[in-house]
């Protein structure tokens, strides 16, 4: 493999060009310390803040550091220089699937194979609350061995991003992949969406074209809507009738994936066998303390008339936050004026003793919506401090309270952070960068 000469953040021998976009460009790289290979996606991240993309791209990594999974690439680590962010993923080496359904369809066998690898990524994204929402095969890569990487999550979502009405509301993906009830407009749910794309992709593998074909976009968005399409004369009747179920129209009759896995063409070869995957060991750890939350019996009777709503935080935003893989500091301005704390007290607790400790301090007080506590500080003038408490529920037993700097220049601010710390000692368990607790 040709070097270019140019060593990334110290670590990794950049190689040659993989591929490349509006916004990124991917090279494959070599660890100069174990000589691993991996691929680097290299984002400029002033092009993608003037986008106003900084939102997706932390998604993707909040994502991609919450997975491991066989037939899933893998993200080794973040890292970012001033005017770069570095994506370390897995070297995946054979390509990607588009490059082979290009030159026609594959045999029925790989394409088994291909959709079996597919559905079981899927099925384990969702079953952690994750809808990639994007699945089509120039995001599904190819190992050396020929198994299948899903890959690409930067317009996933997570199960807490949505409203009230359990649906999902964004317009996303590729106009031949996306679901009907996504084009509609009238909300929908990201697993159904994605066993649609899922159908598409089968379909695609099989046939060696799309199901939904028209020279005209609002004319192939009818055809999706009403599901109108035809399969080749060497589909199987098993075939058929497996996509017939995928691609139905109507999101709550159409297949879900542990009806996929009893089909007959989906288990042919599999001896009668459950099928299983091996799936590599997992952490879930830090995940603990953020799923505590999920049994309502479970809290405590002195935050029940609490006239304070806390927010819950979710696993995925308590591993956003941690000092390991926080990402602000690629895109604000004032990372240097944030905080966090963790607390074992109640939320009435902590709420207090803020009070008590910004009347120590001769700061004037005021608590907005959503368990914010705002202390202002009383010196008149243009550089006046404000310092935002912010606290969030991770379990009835443990909240994490983010602490935010606003206004005034961050000398002061860390000034007077040193002053309210110690004065915090009664219901702080750790403070961000002390032994994390997830």
């Amino acid at each position: 493999m040709e070097f270019r000469g140019k060593v990334v953040m110290q670590k990794y021998d950049l190689g040659r060009l993989l591929g490349k976009g509006t916004f990124a460009k991917v090279y494959y790289a070599r660890n100069i310390s174990d000589g691993q290979s991996v691929a680097i996606k290299i984002i400029d991240k002033e092009k993608v803040v003037k986008a106003g993309l900084m939102e997706q791209v932390k998604r993707e990594v909040s994502v991609m550091r919450l997975i491991r999974h066989p037939n899933i690439v893998h993200l080794f680590e973040v890292m970012a220089s001033k005017t770069k962010i570095y994506f370390v993923m897995e070297y995946v080496k054979g390509g990607d699937l588009f490059s082979k359904v290009a030159k026609g369809k594959v045999e029925v066998g790989d394409a088994r194979k291909y959709f079996r690898q597919l559905i079981s990524a899927v099925d384990y994204c969702h079953s952690r609350g994750i809808y990639h929402r994007d699945l089509k095969p120039e995001n599904l890569l190819l190992d050396e061995n020929d198994n299948l990487k899903v890959s690409d999550f930067g317009l996933s979502t997570l199960v807490d991003s949505e409203r009230l009405d359990r649906l999902l509301h964004t317009t996303c993906g590729t106009p031949a992949y996306v679901a009907p009830e996504v084009i509609s407009r009238m909300g929908y749910d990201g697993a159904n969406a994605d066993i649609w794309s899922c159908g598409v992709i089968l379909f695609v593998l099989m046939s060696g074209y799309y199901p939904f074909q028209d020279s005209n976009l609002m004319e192939m968005y009818k055809k999706i809507e009403k599901g109108e399409f035809k399969c080749p004369h060497w589909f199987s009747p098993s075939t058929r009738k497996l996509v017939a179920k995928i691609l139905d129209p109507n999101p709550s009759t159409r297949i879900s994936i542990a009806k996929i896995r009893e089909t007959k063409w989906f288990r042919k070869g599999l001896d009668g066998r459950k099928m299983k995957i091996k799936q590599p060991i997992e952490d879930n750890s830090h995940l603990e303390a953020a799923t505590a939350h999920d049994n309502p019996e479970s809290n405590a009777a002195e935050e029940k008339n609490n006239s304070t709503k806390i927010t819950n935080l979710n696993a995925f935003e308590i591993i956003s936050l941690s000092a390991g893989f926080n990402l602000s500091g690629l895109f604000e301005e004032n990372q240097n004026k944030q905080t966090w704390f963790t607390s074992k007290k109640s939320a009435s607790a902590i709420i207090s003793k803020l009070y008590e400790v910004a009347k120590m301090l001769k700061f004037k007080v005021k608590k907005k919506d959503g368990g914010i506590v705002k202390m202002e500080s009383l010196k008149e003038g243009k550089d006046d401090l404000t310092i935002d408490f912010e606290i969030f529920e991770v379990s009835p037993s443990l909240y994490l309270v983010e602490v935010k700097g606003l206004n005034g220049d961050t000398w002061e601010y860390h000034k007077r952070l040193k002053e309210v710390r110690p004065a915090l000692t009664d219901i702080v368990w750790r403070w961000q960068g002390h032994l994390n607790p997830f």
